[in-house]
């Protein structure tokens, strides 16, 4: 992971901007224990002014570390080309904006889906804001 995001930044994203040919934004989130900034590139999945954000770990049993992290730090920043700017995330609640979210995600990249059936966990969703917006 730490490759792709130095290929993202140092290219601005012209190369690791894709994955399987999707989209992708880097999440700079601070280490929970380390305190340390911990980026990691996740698929760029908007829904008007959020990003979504899904803890997959690829159908891993244990949800990935930085969404542990994300979720201690309670915000972020986000990089997408040339961009950046401050976060706040909220988790979906099951329900209908969880429902829909869902449908969002899975739709830009199917394989979500493919996850969520490899694991006993909900995997988690997350709506990115950008800060004070």
């Amino acid at each position: 992971m730490h490759k792709q995001v130095e290929e993202y930044r140092s290219s601005r994203d012209q190369k690791g901007g894709k994955i399987f040919g999707k989209p992708v934004f880097v999440l700079d989130v601070v280490g929970r224990k380390s305190g340390e900034s911990r980026p990691v590139v996740l698929m760029h999945v908007p829904r008007g002014d959020e990003l979504l954000m899904i803890g997959s770990r690829g159908g891993h049993d244990e949800t990935p570390n930085w969404h542990k992290n994300h979720q201690a730090a309670g915000e972020a920043y986000v990089e997408f080309g040339s961009d950046r700017w401050a976060v706040t995330s909220r988790e979906l609640e099951q329900g209908a904006g969880r429902d829909e979210a869902w449908k969002a995600l899975t739709a830009a990249y199917p394989d979500f889906g493919v996850y969520q059936t490899l694991t006993g966990r909900l995997l988690p969703i997350s709506a990115l804001t950008p800060k004070g917006g």
